[in-house]
């Protein structure tokens, strides 16, 4: 049996989080969560289900330098690397998540007050992240 897949759409306040079925077919969004409180999240959706692999948002400007968050997302993954030593952690090009995600949202009949829900936007983002991945692997 193999595990889940988890993607994380790192932000400074809340992370987006999406997971795939066991098969690691199929990508669904899980929750947002406070970004002090990921950590937590993780080591109790970890220990509840196995996880093969965490994928985690690179975020890249259109002219292929990293974002300003970057940094930020390279101390989150040391953190990820000490709790969770034998877990892969791997990386997928994010810049057009956000916008792919607000577009999906429009597509899917979201009013306006349910589009302006950024944990929303931060949850599809990790979706897309994640399926992005699943695409290429």
């Amino acid at each position: 049996m193999m595990g889940r897949i988890l993607a994380i759409d790192y932000g400074s306040k809340r992370t987006g989080i999406a997971v795939t079925d066991e098969m690691q077919i199929i990508a669904s969004g899980l929750t947002t969560v406070s970004t002090k409180s990921l950590l937590e999240f993780l080591k109790s959706y970890i220990s509840l289900e196995t996880v093969d692999l965490i994928v985690v948002g690179l975020p890249k400007q259109m002219n292929n330098k990293l974002s300003k968050s970057e940094p930020l997302i390279l101390k989150f993954i040391k953190i990820l690397n000490n709790q969770f030593p034998d877990m892969p952690v791997e990386r997928v090009d994010e810049r057009f998540t956000s916008k792919i995600a607000f577009r999906s949202m429009i597509a899917s009949g979201l009013n306006k007050n349910q589009r302006k829900n950024k944990s929303l936007v931060d949850e599809i983002s990790a979706t897309l992240i994640l399926q992005s991945y699943l695409i290429n692997k």
